[in-house]
């Protein structure tokens, strides 16, 4: 079992920052990817960024360039690094794990909105 917390959502302008963290418990070594997605309203969840045991990281096309994640072993914590946001980045970012045994595991979410 494993428990995800997201944090650090908020309400920006247009071009400024946020840094999103999850922080993860429980059976954490059976953890091999880590991805953030989000939901915008009416829209699907889709996959912004992953990164996987290996240290491997992949990006959706949209924010590659402006987003960038990382992890924190010590802490179990990973982070998703955003920088000149953009009113369509506005949604709820959700950190998912994915366990070695394909077991899937879903934080709460956090919200963030970016206004023109």
């Amino acid at each position: 079992q494993v428990q995800l917390v997201e944090s650090g959502g908020g309400l920006v302008q247009a071009g400024g920052s946020l840094r999103l963290s999850c922080a993860a418990s429980g059976s954490t070594a059976t953890i091999n990817v880590i991805g953030w997605y989000r939901q915008a309203p009416g829209k699907q969840r889709e996959l912004v960024a992953a990164i996987s045991s290996d240290g491997s990281t992949n990006y959706a096309d949209s924010v590659k360039g402006r987003f960038a994640i990382s992890r924190d072993n010590a802490k179990k914590t990973v982070y998703l690094q955003m920088i000149s946001l953009k009113p369509e980045d506005t949604a709820v970012y959700y950190c998912n794990a994915d366990s070695f045994s394909q077991s899937r595991y879903w934080g709460q979410g956090t919200q963030v909105t970016v206004s023109s």
